[in-house]
Order: C-alpha cells, then structure tokens, then sequence
C-alpha cells in the first residue's frame, strides 16, 4: 500500500507541475504576461478575412500584443470591431494607421499599426470604451479582392468605350489597307526623304588587298632542324586593324584610300611570315603552339610601322622588330627589320602593292637571318 501510494502522489506532483506549465505559457500569450497591457479598439469598414481572436498586433513590424474579441456591429453589418491588447508603452496616437498584413510562408494574417507623428494626440477613449481606432477602408482587402476591383474596372472602362474601341480598330483597319494598297508610293517618298536628308545609299565597299609571302630567296647554307613557332605580332599604335593605312607626313590618316586587308594586320603578318618561311625550304614552322609539341624555337616579332607616307615622294614604311627565343628562354638573336621603298602612289591598289614590295624585302631578311642565327 505504500508504494502505491507513493507512486500516486508522483504522478499527482507531475500533472501539476504539466497543468501549471501550460497554464503559465497561457498566460504569458493571452493575459500579457508580466509586461501592463492597454485595450485599443480598431473598427474596420470592410471584411477581415482570416483574422481570427489570438492573431498577433505588430508596431512597425515589432510583435506588441494580440487581438482579444472582434465584433460585429448590428445596426452596420459592414463594420467590424477588434480589440487588440497591447503594451501599455507603445506609441498608439491619434493618426496611427492600421492594416491587416500577412506574415511567412501560411500567410497568417496580423494587424499592423504603422507609426504617426511624434507631436500627434494620444487616442483617448469615450464612454467607457477602449480608444477607437479606425482602419484604412482597404485595409481588409486581400490581394484576390484586389486583383477583382482592378478587373471590374477595367471592364466598366472598355463597356462604356466599346463604341470609340470599335471605331478605332476599323480606323486602323483602313489605314494598313490603304498602306498596302500604295506600298510602291510609299517606298518612292521614302527614298526622296532620303535624298533630301543626305542619305540615301551607303559608300561603296572598300577594296579588299591581300598580302603576299616571300617566294625568291638567296642560297641558305642550312635549314635548322628544330621547330620554330612564330606567334601573332605584337602591334603599337593604329597598326592593329585591317585597314591599309595611309598617312600623311604629320601622322593624319588619309580619307582619300579605303582599302582593307583580308584580316587584322597582325595576324595576316603572322601567315604571310609562316608561308614564307615554308617557301624558303623551312618546313618545321608553326602559327601557334600546340598543346604538347615540343618547340626548339620562337621568333618573336613586335610591329611598329606598316603604312604609306603621302609626301611629296610617297614612300611605303615597314618596320618591326624580331628576337629569336630558344629552348630554355634564352634570346639566340635580335634585329630590327626596316624598309622604305618610293612608288607612285595614286590609288588603292598602287599602295597595297608598294607595301607588299616592301614587306617581301623585310621578310625575306627576316628568314635568312633567322636560318643564320638559329
């Protein structure tokens, strides 16, 4: 009998201790726990959909209370009345707005009070009752309502404008009509349009040039037998372009030439200098590096001067600069490369072929002397 009743005055103290907890987590959510509470009413025009006794009552999104009754008005059956209990230190004055917001991922709605001015009354209360707040008559209307409002406007905007609606379109049926029907018109006004503004047709496409490879070279006493990679140029200035630059003697580009090469100058220097190195007999000479190929050598070649010079002789002006690079990084050699050969210049084609007469002489140097030194 005894362990009996010890066991039962244990399971006695537990369900006390359960009861006395849930009813401490109680009071702390709905009596206000230990902070001194104030009764606002707020009296809302619309629906409050969702809002429920117990939803939470946030200033400027800080949770102060919660909402203790809502009530409906007999005499007004669109006017509902929440009570909300909130701290007693709270800022409620007299333009506080209220709204009913909804919060995480359920949406559950909460009543929102969003600030007023620092210097505005306090609300006070009449007749006994707890001071009166009045909602935004929106303030219920969720995003469907919303979304239902803007539609039935919409629809008593085209309703009332059906007549002029219909007038437009077939007004702007017999415009395309007519357009299609004078289309060749149409197109006759727009090129005198041009005509008068200074447009009209674009410049003729300029002449495209090629650069040739060196063929003719003097007996070489070797050929080396490593493999040589010429990468692309190094360029400095305007050289980097496919234009066929001609300037003049202060350094102006010359507006009365428009031919072009078939590529950026740097890499169409690249080819040619590859395809002449071939032509001489050297066989082992790459563009560029592939991935895992072993090189013995590279010649490395920086641009500086490729242009026509209209001076009172025109004269085309190649130079560059070359360093042979070896295996370990060390330079083997280095050169400058430099021609100038008068020509008479009066067209495109007249300066393209000067400045091929004077790249062949560059790059024909340029490969004996890399077969000497490497």
């Amino acid at each position: 009998m005894e362990i009996r009743a010890r066991y039962t005055l244990i399971g006695f103290f537990t369900l006390s201790a359960v009861v006395a907890a849930f009813a401490f987590v109680y009071w702390l959510n709905h009596a206000g726990g230990l902070t001194k509470q104030t009764l606002y009413r707020v009296r809302f025009e619309n629906t409050v959909s969702g809002l429920l006794k117990g939803s939470g009552v946030q200033f400027n999104g800080i949770r102060v209370g919660e909402v203790v009754a809502l009530q409906l008005n007999p005499e007004n059956p669109k006017q509902v009345t929440a009570v909300m209990s909130i701290d007693r230190d709270t800022p409620v004055r007299a333009d506080t707005k209220v709204a009913i917001a909804f919060q995480g991922l359920t949406g559950s709605p909460v009543l929102s009070l969003d600030g007023g001015a620092a210097n505005a009354p306090p609300v006070t209360s009449t007749d006994n009752q707890p001071p009166l707040l009045t909602a935004d008559p929106d303030a219920g209307q969720n995003m469907t309502d919303s979304a239902r409002s803007v539609l039935r406007h919409i629809d008593t905007v085209v309703t009332d404008n059906a007549e002029p609606l219909r007038s437009l379109i077939t007004n702007i049926n017999t415009f395309s009509a007519a357009l299609a029907r004078n289309s060749d018109r149409v197109d006759g006004i727009l090129s005198g349009l041009e005509r008068m503004t200074g447009g009209g047709a674009q410049k003729a496409a300029a002449h495209v040039f090629d650069l040739k490879a060196a063929e003719a070279f003097p007996p070489l006493a070797k050929i080396p037998q490593g493999q040589l990679v010429v990468p692309e140029p190094d360029v400095v200035g305007s050289v980097f372009n496919d234009q066929v630059a001609v300037v003049t003697p202060s350094g102006d580009h010359s507006t009365a030439f428009q031919a072009k090469w078939p590529d950026t100058l740097s890499r169409l220097v690249q080819s040619r200098v590859v395809q002449s190195f071939e032509n001489a007999g050297y066989l082992k000479v790459l563009g560029r590096q592939p991935e895992g190929l072993k090189i013995d050598y590279q010649l490395l070649i920086d641009l500086r001067s490729f242009q026509v010079v209209m001076s009172e002789t025109p004269t085309a002006e190649i130079a560059f600069s070359a360093k042979i690079i070896g295996e370990n990084g060390n330079i083997l050699g280095a050169r400058l490369f430099e021609a100038r050969i008068p020509s008479n210049i009066v067209d495109e084609a007249s300066a393209a072929a000067a400045l091929n007469q004077a790249f062949v002489k560059v790059v024909t140097d340029l490969v004996v002397w890399t077969c000497k030194t490497a």
